[in-house]
């Protein structure tokens, strides 16, 4: 199968109300790496991700996937996850049913992985469950284990844990590590700068709406070159 990877953003940028929300970015995102998106509020982390993933379109600049595939292809080879997870009014094993057909899976075939994609992550005896009374946790798992069962190249995660407690975060973690270990691209943003360090194999750092610093995570949490990057990472406040 060609892989729709690496993902190249050209001078990628975004604006709107008169406002330049993001700017002249321009990077790769290449497979096996787990890129993790740093910045202060209102850098245009999660813009980013949405841009990336096709739900909005950039003003300026371009995303280039590799393969040569029609925009419903790329969008069937990737999968988002949210801060507050999207979910459809209903059961747990009926949200992750229907976007198996949305992708064409055989009808026969949907139960079967709709439940092992449930087990997998710990739902299994929650598969009947209306998905609204999930807790914060559970509904995030919920919106991992869908992700899981269509199989993505690339996973974006916008905050997937800024809302849950110390052991559903870790869930999380352990998840994004699952993917990853099975071939996902990861394009994560996250304000936890502990996670990050755990997490990432890169680092794209924005500031005010443009890329202010990029590269191996291990350079940038012990020498970050930019002054911007040594403020967030000392805990300054930044405007």
């Amino acid at each position: 199968m060609i892989s729709i990877l690496p993902l190249e953003l050209r001078g990628l940028g975004y604006s709107a109300g008169g406002r330049r929300l993001l700017s002249g970015v321009t990077a790769p995102r290449r497979a096996g790496l787990r890129t993790i998106v740093l910045g202060p509020n209102g850098a245009g982390k999660s813009l980013l991700l949405r841009l990336c993933n096709g739900l909005i379109q950039p003003t300026e600049g371009d995303v280039r996937w590799s393969g040569g595939l029609d925009e419903a292809d790329l969008r069937r080879r990737q999968a988002m996850v949210f801060q507050r997870p999207v979910l459809l009014r209903r059961s747990a094993l009926g949200n992750i049913r229907y976007v198996l057909s949305l992708r064409g899976v055989a009808r026969r075939l949907r139960q079967d992985l709709a439940e092992e994609a449930l087990d997998r992550f710990g739902l299994g005896e929650l598969a009947r469950r209306p998905a609204r009374v999930l807790s914060g946790g559970e509904r995030q798992r919920l919106a991992l284990a869908r992700a899981w069962a269509v199989r993505p190249e690339v996973l974006f995660l916008d905050e997937p844990t800024s809302a849950l407690d110390p052991a559903a975060t870790l869930a999380v973690e352990i998840a994004v590590h699952d993917f990853h270990a099975n071939g996902t691209k990861i394009v994560m943003t996250t304000h936890d700068l502990g996670q990050a360090r755990r997490l990432a194999d890169e680092v794209l750092f924005l500031s005010r709406g443009r890329l202010v610093e990029h590269g191996p995570a291990a350079g940038f949490f012990q020498a970050p070159a930019t002054a911007q990057a040594r403020a967030f990472l000392a805990g300054e406040l930044m405007c």
